[in-house]
């Protein structure tokens, strides 16, 4: 079977790294960027946060009053809140970048995507080196963001090469090198092995990649299962044979509709709300993908427009909390409606895949 060359380009701390183009003076700063709750004040937490910030503990999902004690001595930390719009803008463009260097191009989230190059370099993982390094520079020039790549036979182990070397890493791990590369990691860098199952891993005293090649497969799927058992099974020995598969960039699915009549009602605008998610769900679901943030969106009688939007917990494919959230927002959206609203819209963004590899690991 021919050999293939995979890239994986992830980019380092995506929105914190797009706020430092915008503001170079931020460069040197502690910078969190966050997600606020409605609740006011320090209420929300801390979506990216640029490595400076990250040397004092501070790190993507910790509230943001935890990130301010931690960032206490750094009088000039920065916390700005998400700016979704400006941080697409930014991706779109990275994307029509990479893809003029790709033979098939997979988008995976705004800040990462894989790259099969395998015809472009000729199979030769020198050459795919270079071209990595191309594609670093191409971006540092147009768009002024690093990002790291990893670069080996398949998607497994290009994901976990990109995160070794991190900030602006290249790390290209050849086919002859495989198994040196892995044996060497704890078995908490295999995408998907969550802390559970580490902890269960660290009971059978097994810690590096090295220490779980020694188990086989039947103790595997006795203990996980043989979905997840086989995943590690093949994981461990850098196995994938998942193809990149060609996927453009989607960044969020929305649907709006014009209401019967003019309303500020609650329960008129909740029935429609609830429909829309409905809808926006059955597409989410079509192309077999998770969201992590849900907004709902007015045009309201003088034609003015009013959004609201709200980042969850993890990624989800679940119609209960989509409609759940869409309707809280609802709510806190008229407690201070004067005008009528003529249309109604619901989006998801923030979206992940949930097939193939990631499915497999969704149980840990």
């Amino acid at each position: 079977m021919e050999t293939r060359v995979v890239f994986h380009i992830d980019f380092d701390y995506f929105y914190a790294q797009c706020e430092e183009t915008r503001s170079p003076e931020l460069k040197s700063k502690p910078v969190c960027v966050c997600v606020y709750s409605d609740r006011g004040g320090d209420s929300g937490a801390i979506a990216t946060a640029n490595y400076t910030a990250r040397k004092y503990g501070v790190k993507s999902g910790i509230p943001i009053a935890f990130a301010k004690k931690r960032l206490d001595e750094r009088k000039d930390a920065v916390f700005l809140p998400v700016d979704f719009e400006f941080y697409t803008e930014i991706s779109e463009k990275a994307m029509e970048i990479m893809k003029d260097y790709a033979d098939i191009f997979e988008y995976v989230g705004r800040d990462e995507a894989y790259l099969d190059v395998t015809d472009r370099v000729e199979g030769d993982f020198e050459k795919a080196n270079h071209l990595a390094q191309q594609i670093k520079n191409s971006i540092r020039d147009k768009i002024k963001l690093s990002c790291s790549i990893g670069i080996s036979p398949n998607k497994l182990i290009s994901k976990i090469a990109s995160d070794f070397q991190k900030p602006d890493g290249l790390t290209t791990v050849s086919p002859e090198k495989v198994d040196t590369f892995l044996e060497q990691l704890k078995i908490r860098t295999i995408p998907g092995i969550g802390k559970k199952t580490e902890e269960r891993f660290l009971e059978m005293n097994l810690e590096t990649i090295q220490d779980l090649k020694k188990i086989d497969i039947f103790t595997l799927n006795k203990e996980f299962g043989r979905k997840t058992g086989g995943y590690i099974y093949n994981a461990v020995r850098g196995i994938d044979n998942e193809p990149v598969k060609k996927r453009e960039a989607r960044i969020q699915y929305s649907k709006i509709t014009t209401l019967k009549q003019d309303s500020k009602d609650y329960q008129f605008l909740s029935e429609n709300i609830i429909e829309l998610c409905k809808e926006v769900h059955s597409v989410v679901k079509k192309n077999n993908q998770m969201f992590k943030s849900v907004g709902i969106h007015f045009v309201q009688s003088d034609l003015s427009n009013k959004s609201k939007s709200r980042m969850l917990r993890s990624p989800t494919t679940s119609i209960e909390e989509l409609e759940k959230t869409a309707d809280q927002l609802l709510k806190e959206a008229l407690e201070n409606q004067t005008i009528t609203i003529r249309r109604l819209g619901v989006k998801v963004s923030e979206l992940s895949e949930i097939q193939g590899q990631s499915d497999i690991t969704s149980y840990f």
